[in-house]
């Protein structure tokens, strides 16, 4: 089994930062992606970004040139560094893998850590 544990998540003023960490453990033999998504009260769940192993990196049109994904493929952590927050920013903040524990691939997600942007 895989596990993902967030962290970092907190109440920051606008135009602050707050760098979330996800740190994957377990039985893994591959982490062929490694993302995180992010879901407001009565909304959908929506891509942040996300880091794949051979397609580089992408992100949601909202947080370009202000988040930054990065990956310790050594720790198996995955972090967001997210700068110059705005309020629509505030949100539950998923950590998702695709990793190969077993036979084949799977989707893991971590339970979430709550980020407030306000002042």
């Amino acid at each position: 089994q895989v596990q993902l544990v967030e962290s970092g998540g907190g109440l920051v003023q606008p135009g602050g930062s707050l760098r979330l960490s996800c740190a994957a453990s377990g039985n893994i033999v591959t982490i062929y992606v490694m993302g995180w998504y992010r879901q407001a009260p009565g909304k959908q769940r929506e891509l942040v970004a996300q880091i794949a192993s051979r397609a580089g990196t992408n992100y949601a049109d909202s947080v370009k040139g202000r988040f930054t994904i990065s990956r310790d493929n050594a720790e198996n952590t995955v972090y967001l560094q997210m700068n110059s927050l705005k309020s629509e920013d505030t949100s539950v903040y998923y950590c998702r893998g695709v990793i190969k524990s077993g036979p084949a691939p799977a989707e893991y997600w971590g339970q979430g850590t709550p980020v407030t942007v306000s002042s």
